[in-house]
């Protein structure tokens, strides 16, 4: 169990890994509870892939320190421009998410190719690299995840109001379209400080997966919050581990980000069942009849 699980991280740049994997993992399982709750999972992946420009235009213009900070940029670009395009009335929502979209991925495929390691570039931009991850990179994480925690704690009471019932919201005095823009910029931010690691495609998964499989084991949001945070930061410890032990002991190279996600898809499908036995066994459970008087 040693060996498995803490000894691969004694190496320096292993510990940086999954100090970053745990921190997104929890940060990402918190947020996703307020996707699944919005249902949000279709402008979840649209910002994944709106942040690609930023990620190559930061790149190119100051390597790799650059990402993080073309990133942010894009993905305050696409929370504002989402926003305002879904709150005119001859634009759909569905519509708005295509063409920033399409859009903004394109502009970035066009900007990458242009390199001559194109393929190598384009690959770590979708999927990231998490073994490389520096300490600066790992601080800009957790000034992330403060800041977006704290938006949470501060806007907790209106963000679960504007989920639940809009109409009810707006009717208490909320401004429905700050508060739209507020999660979508929490979204972004989500996303610009997972792009590093595991890329803007596989970072989809960390979003939506441990908070759907809290779901599945509990309908008290109270404990999904939570579960959905472990969940996210275990997937992340294991999936680095295993990838680990079958490159080192076993010589099959592994994807840390990729095995990350299939941990996930693992515990998401164990939820499942055990949520489904939960729910027979609840039905099955024969009523309880008060004792004569």
């Amino acid at each position: 169990m040693y060996q498995f699980f803490i000894e691969p991280f004694t190496f320096p740049f292993m510990g940086r890994a999954l100090a970053v994997m745990v921190v997104l993992g929890a940060l990402a399982g918190t947020v996703g509870v307020l996707i699944l709750l919005r249902r949000l999972a279709f402008i979840t992946d649209a910002l994944t892939h709106t942040v690609f420009p930023g990620v190559v235009i930061g790149h190119l213009l100051s390597g790799d320190g650059g990402i993080f900070w073309g990133a942010l940029a894009a993905g305050a670009a696409t929370a504002a421009l989402l926003t305002l395009l879904t709150r005119h009335r001859a634009v759909t929502e569905d519509t708005a998410l295509a063409v920033l979209l399409t859009t903004f991925f394109a502009v970035g495929v066009v900007l990458v190719s242009r390199q001559s390691g194109y393929t190598a570039d384009l690959t770590a931009f979708l999927f990231g690299r998490v073994l490389t991850v520096t300490g600066q990179q790992l601080a800009q994480t957790l000034a992330v995840t403060v800041l977006v925690i704290a938006i949470l704690a501060l806007l907790r009471r209106p963000l679960i109001a504007r989920a639940f019932d809009p109409q009810g919201a707006q009717a208490a005095g909320y401004r429905i379209g700050m508060l739209d823009l507020v999660t979508n910029t929490i979204i972004a931010l989500v996303v610009v400080a997972s792009v590093r690691a595991v890329g803007t495609v596989l970072v989809i998964a960390l979003l939506i997966v441990p908070a759907a499989a809290a779901r599945a084991m509990s309908d008290r949001l109270a404990l999904i919050v939570p579960l959905a945070a472990v969940l996210g930061a275990l997937a992340g410890w294991a999936g680095l581990a295993i990838s680990y032990d079958a490159s080192i002991h076993h010589g099959l190279r592994l994807a840390s980000g990729g095995t990350v996600v299939l941990v996930l898809i693992a515990c998401y499908a164990g939820a499942l069942a055990a949520g489904t036995i939960r729910r027979r066994l609840r039905v099955r459970r024969p009523p309880i009849r008060g004792s004569a008087a």
